[in-house]
């Protein structure tokens, strides 16, 4: 099958540190070739993959310190794709909504995967507006916050089977992996750590420009005693950080898409102490990969019952579950569902009041 992949151009794909959507890209695309597949991905110029690369900048825009507006690349990669639409049996677009009036006249060939969460009244009447395009959920929870939409399928993120291996835990410390966010309440693990009475690393992205605010409240806490502050890591350096962790700790307060930190931590057969926010309650098996609590005290009190899980378990958890060949074997389903269909009548748009 001929298959495009479009990526966000913020990040390079894979990205070198923090980055969620385009390293789902990067496994997919990766996963899809190996499985005997001719794929172009449509990405930021320092992007790697043995796919065919297609970009419309010459680094991700992160690293462009002049790029002040992402919006304009976004349309010139999607131009891209659509200038070579002949060359494809199938687009998937990872880059929200913005091609949606290209393809609404054949929209069995553009499937959309959203990585974003669903639950405003801007995505549901753009949703009201385009309801002809296919789209992909990561997770049923995310699912759920969009009702009339038309969904195709719900595919978990997937890792490839040996980026990581078994870890021991034998570091003694508990982890937090991702980004200095109010969603994901570094603060909460902070106390959470204090009150468990172990060091706490945080490896997560500081970007001042979303967040702000939280970020100078937490950036305090970042100086006490049993906090180690990493800021962003590597691919490389995630074996080790995340092997030799106690526990991962997941203390979010929103409707998470997918959390994608989460499966990593499986992949190395440590437990996470989660929240049951979004997504998370579909991807751990509660007192086999890790524990779901409600508060700060319930998850101190959860790190020993944690610490006590197999490790082996959960690994083989991951392996079941969580592969980057189980993902992309669950779109090439979808793919060959969407191109076996006839275009039936597209819906007339959602109506705008004058």
């Amino acid at each position: 099958m001929r298959i495009a992949q479009i990526a966000p151009p913020v990040e390079r794909v894979p990205p070198e540190g923090y980055g969620g959507t385009e390293r789902v890209v990067s496994f997919l695309t990766e996963a899809l070739v190996d499985l005997g597949h001719e794929v172009t991905l449509f990405a930021s110029g320092d992007s790697r993959t043995r796919a065919r690369l297609r970009s419309v900048c010459p680094q991700s825009l992160r690293k462009m310190p002049d790029c002040r507006d992402y919006l304009p690349y976004f349309l010139l990669e999607i131009d891209a794709a659509l200038c070579l639409e002949a060359e494809f049996d199938l687009l998937h677009f990872h880059t929200e909504f913005l091609h949606f009036p290209l393809f609404r006249k054949e929209p069995n060939r553009a499937l959309t995967t959203l990585h974003f969460r669903l639950d405003t009244p801007e995505v549901s009447a753009l949703f009201h507006g385009f309801p002809e395009m296919p789209v992909v959920a990561i997770s049923e929870a995310q699912r759920g916050k969009l009702k009339h939409a038309r969904w195709v399928g719900t595919v978990h993120h997937g890792l490839p089977k040996n980026l990581y291996t078994l870890g021991t835990g034998a570091g003694g410390y508990l982890l937090f992996l991702g980004r200095i966010s109010q969603e994901k309440r570094p603060d909460l693990a902070i106390e959470i750590a204090r009150r468990a009475g172990l060091d706490l690393i945080i490896a997560a992205k500081m970007d001042p420009r979303h967040d702000a605010e939280y970020i100078e409240t937490v950036r305090p806490l970042l100086s006490l005693p049993h906090v180690h502050f990493l800021g962003e890591v590597s691919e490389r350096e995630k074996q080790a950080l995340i092997g030799d962790a106690v526990a991962m700790l997941f203390p979010i307060n929103w409707p998470e898409p997918f959390g994608l930190s989460a499966i990593e931590a499986l992949a190395c057969g440590t437990p996470v102490i989660a929240f049951p926010y979004g997504a998370i309650p579909e991807i751990l098996e509660p007192g086999t990969t890790g524990l779901l609590v409600q508060n700060v005290e319930e998850a101190a009190r959860a790190v020993p019952v944690a610490a006590g899980l197999s490790r082996k378990q959960i690994r083989l958890s991951f392996e079941r579950r969580f592969t980057a060949e189980r993902m992309a074997k669950d779109y090439l389903a979808i793919y060959e569902t969407l191109l076996g269909q006839r275009p039936g009548s597209i819906p007339p748009p959602f109506p705008v009041k004058a």
